[in-house]
C-alpha cells in the first residue's frame, strides 16, 4: 500500500462513515433521513456512530432516503489520492496518425467520464468518428500547439488553452508543433 491508501475500514465503520457523508451531502437532518427511511432516529444515530447492526432492508431504505445506491453505503471509499506516475500507463497509438492516448482514469459506475493524456506529433491528423450520443470532449493543451475540435470547425490551441466540443460528431486532433501533449476528459452524458 502507498502512503495515500489507508487500511480498509471495518464494515460497520464503513457504513457509519458513508451514512454521515451522504446525509451531510444532502443537507438533511438525522430526523428527516430517519423519517424518509421509515426507521427510528435512534437507529440512524447508532448506525452513524458505528454501534448499530443494520439489516439489508434498513440500508436499502436509507439508500433510497438519501438518493444513493446501496453500494455507496457499504463499499469502502476509494483512496482520496491516486497517483499515476508518468510512463506507468501504456500509450495506445493510432494506426492512421501520430496520435497516442493513455487512459489515466475511467469513470466509475455513475461517474461517466474518462481521463487521458494525449501525445501527438506533426505530420498526421487523427480523424475520430462520432462517439456515443451526448459525449463531450474537454481538452487542455499542456505542451506544443494543437488543432482540435469538430471536423467542420476545429480551433487552434496554445499551451494552457482549453476547448470543449461535442464528441458525438466527427472530430479531429492535429499537432502543430513537435512534442504536443494534452489532457483529455471524455464526458458521457
Amino acid at each position: 500500500m502507498s502512503e495515500t491508501e489507508n487500511t480498509p475500514a471495518a464494515p460497520l465503520e464503513t457504513i457509519a462513515m458513508s451514512l454521515r457523508r451522504e446525509r451531510e451531502r444532502t443537507g438533511l437532518t438525522m430526523t428527516e433521513v430517519a423519517k424518509r427511511a421509515g426507521i427510528a432516529k435512534s437507529t440512524l444515530s447508532q448506525l452513524e456512530s458505528g454501534t448499530g447492526n443494520p439489516s439489508v432492508e434498513t440500508l436499502w431504505a436509507l439508500g433510497v432516503a438519501l438518493g444513493v445506491p446501496f453500494s455507496r453505503l457499504v463499499d469502502p471509499p476509494t483512496p482520496k489520492v491516486r497517483v499515476v506516475r508518468a510512463g506507468q500507463v501504456p500509450i495506445v497509438r493510432s494506426e492512421q496518425s501520430t496520435y497516442g492516448a493513455a487512459l489515466l482514469s475511467s469513470g466509475e459506475s455513475g461517474a461517466r467520464r474518462d481521463l487521458y493524456v494525449l501525445e501527438l506529433e506533426p505530420g498526421g491528423v487523427r480523424h475520430a468518428d462520432a462517439h456515443i450520443p451526448g459525449s463531450v470532449e474537454h481538452v487542455i493543451l499542456t505542451s506544443g500547439r494543437l488543432r482540435a475540435g469538430p471536423e467542420d470547425g476545429p480551433v487552434e490551441l496554445e499551451v494552457g488553452d482549453y476547448v470543449s466540443f461535442s464528441g458525438d460528431v466527427p472530430h479531429l486532433y492535429e499537432a502543430l508543433a513537435p512534442g504536443t501533449t494534452a489532457v483529455l476528459v471524455m464526458e458521457h452524458r
